[in-house]
């Protein structure tokens, strides 16, 4: 079994009432990771540990900054099956997906690196004689950030890199279900370099999960917040920061449309979907959790979906290479199982998978899929797509956007033109033509609309996110008063 500490100042340290809590693994049953529990007052003393920190980290260099963040980069890389083991350990993540998560973190390192001298202002024309005008771009302070378990190095990495590369030092809530994974990041840091107090990380038992968001929010040092997780919870973080006048980067819950336009190359699509759909259980933001598909192919795609669909492999990850592994938890099973119920009930088709057991769960297909059932409209998390049979392109987009969400999409057509049309008219904040919805690279502004959230990650959009533009004036000369 793991066991975690709190990293606080540069230090490894027990919660201040020596507290702790057991994350299971989700297909042996058996505890994963021992980790510290803490407090609120541990809140208080990493937020007190940032804003000491934060002044010299702002004051330091591009190049430094830039230097570290690269080493970082090697140092994850250098972890890697460390991050698998704990990656299969806690969150039932495939091999293939801890590997890709590794990657991808020092991806998002290296990006955030080149970006720390892009973080630039412009002299501004005015009508004062002699004045110099300047907008300019500065540190925010302390950021808090908080991730999820289901890509945690991508995402972990994703709520740190950058408000690290633009001068703010970051207090850290570690997810519940993957604090081994989450806290080695944080030794990453530590390991390339990070001044102390620059990068804390803290973990937390989940009861107290509530607590701990709320008192990070509450803390007068910190300055911004970036959430990624469910819209339920991004709308209380959302509420709680308002209160504040904080400003918060929010990249919540979806429900990605997956287009099949009747002139679409149905392989493509086929191959798209099924790796939209089940990559990672599809425990992911993006998941092509709605299939849109005209009539005049729907049959044909159906039968090749649901074929491709039987073909992967599902076990326990910690026993080999596997196309799925297991869903996160039992009751994320149990809800997901409730979904295909209820679909079921009401007159859908299951046409490939079925129902989990346990945690683990074939890939599943539901057709006829229509809005008087659950899962029409809910996001699923798990590794179930559905059907939805239209006529037409107009009532294909209606279908789309007729969700609260609108993160991701994607349309597959052999008319550019057409699926462009389209593309335009799709409340998404992201759209791939002839490509899965499940696509990030770290350069990417990256998030979406509507109740998916609102700000974007990845390259020059997070410099927006993560620095406060200023107005500031030099006056050259003699400036003339009316009284």
């Amino acid at each position: 079994m793991n066991h975690v500490s709190l990293l606080i100042g540069g230090k490894s340290l027990p919660a201040r009432d020596g507290r702790t809590f057991q994350r299971i693994d989700p297909t042996k049953r058996t505890a994963a990771t021992q980790a510290a529990a803490a407090t609120v007052s541990d809140v208080s003393l990493a937020v007190k540990s940032a804003a000491d920190a934060f002044q010299s980290w702002a004051g330091t260099g591009p190049g430094r900054r830039r230097e570290l963040l690269l080493r970082a980069a090697e140092v994850l890389l250098s972890h890697k099956a460390e991050f698998i083991q704990f990656m299969i350990a806690e969150t039932g993540a495939t091999e293939g997906w801890a590997a890709f998560n590794v990657e991808m973190g020092a991806g998002l390192l290296r990006e955030a690196a080149s970006m720390t001298t892009q973080i630039a202002g412009e002299v501004l024309p005015t009508d004062v004689p002699d004045n110099l005008a300047m907008a300019i771009r500065q540190p925010l302070g302390v950021c808090a950030g908080i991730a999820p378990w289901n890509a945690p190095v991508i995402l972990g990495i994703r709520a740190l890199a950058a408000p690290l590369a633009c001068g703010n030092t970051v207090v850290f809530k570690a997810s519940e279900a993957c604090p081994a994974v989450h806290s080695l990041i944080g030794t990453v840091l530590q390991e390339a370099g990070f001044p102390d107090g620059v990068a804390n990380v803290l973990t937390n038992d989940p009861a107290e999960a509530a607590d701990m968001v709320a008192a990070l929010i509450d803390e007068p040092s910190v300055r911004h917040v970036n959430f990624t997780g469910s819209t339920r919870v991004g709308r209380i973080i959302a509420e709680r920061a308002a209160r504040h006048l904080k400003p918060v980067l929010l990249e919540l819950g979806g429900k990605a449309p997956l287009i099949v336009l009747d002139d679409a190359d149905l392989d493509a699509a086929v191959d798209a979907a099924a790796f939209g759909a089940f990559l990672n259980q599809g425990q992911i933001c993006m998941s092509t959790e709605r299939i849109v598909v005209d009539s005049k192919l729907a049959d044909e795609f159906v039968k090749r979906l649901s074929a491709k669909a039987a073909s992967l492999p599902v076990r326990d990850p910690s026993l080999g290479p596997t196309v799925l592994g297991a869903i996160v938890d039992e009751q994320s099973a149990s809800r997901v199982n409730g979904l295909v119920n209820d679909a079921i009930e009401k007159g859908a088709h299951l046409a490939a998978g079925g129902k989990a057991e346990g945690t683990l769960m074939q890939a599943t297909i539901l057709d006829h899929v229509t809005p008087s059932m659950r899962i029409y409209a809910e996001e699923s998390f798990g590794p179930v797509v559905t059907i939805v049979r239209v006529n037409g392109d107009e009532e294909a987009l209606r279908i789309a956007n007729d969700t609260e969400f609108g993160l991701s999409a994607a349309i597959f057509s052999q008319n550019m033109a057409r699926a462009w049309t389209l593309a335009r008219k799709l409340e998404t904040g992201i759209c791939h033509i002839n490509g899965p919805t499940v696509h990030d690279e770290p350069q990417m502004p990256f998030g979406g609309v509507k109740a998916s959230g609102y700000g974007r990650f990845g390259g020059k959009a997070a410099i927006h996110e993560f620095t406060v533009l200023r107005w500031i004036t030099v006056q050259t000369g003699a400036r003339h008063y009316p009284f």
